[in-house]
């Protein structure tokens, strides 16, 4: 299977760093199964640095290798990967966690953010919330959490996006 990393820069190696922001399901490199999204993150990624190039970084990923490891995840966006996500989201600190050693699911996009954040602000309930989230089409993301994890992952190339402004 093919995975892609939107960024600013060129990954050939991915490290585990502590992010500067909490994200979906907390520390970790991510990834996606889906261009469109790693175009995405590339695109506000170089917006938000204010420096490089919207770049994806491309690498194969061997489903026998789902087997070696540790993994949570989650097929739709539901009730368990809510308060996961609110957790991460929530946390005070932002240091790296291996309870798996790779998490998937849905990402949440920038609408899912919008009915995330109404909820943690208690407007809606989590029943709402949920009832709010089901007919997005929500892509995925794959969170990869130690070193064995990311010894999974083979580099194949990096391919360089700009927005079509015509």
């Amino acid at each position: 299977m093919l995975l892609y990393h939107g960024s600013n820069v060129e990954v050939r190696t991915p490290k585990l760093l502590s992010p500067r922001r909490l994200l979906d399901f907390g520390a970790g490199f991510y990834m996606t199964s889906d261009l469109e999204q790693a175009k995405h993150w590339a695109e506000r990624t170089t917006k938000f640095r204010e420096s490089g190039f919207p770049l994806v970084s491309v690498f194969d990923f061997s489903d026998e290798a789902l087997n070696t490891l540790k993994m949570l995840a989650f097929p739709v966006a539901n009730q368990e990967w809510l308060r996961y996500v609110v957790a991460k989201r929530t946390a005070r600190s932002l240091h790296l966690d291996s309870d798996y050693d790779l998490v998937m699911g849905p990402v949440a996009n920038d609408q899912t953010y919008q009915t995330i954040n109404l909820f943690l602000r208690g407007y809606i309930t989590e029943e709402i919330t949920l009832q709010l989230l089901l007919p997005q089409k929500l892509k995925n993301q794959y969170a990869f959490k130690t070193e064995n994890a990311l010894s999974c992952l083979r580099y194949s190339r990096a391919e360089r996006y700009e927005k079509n402004h015509s």
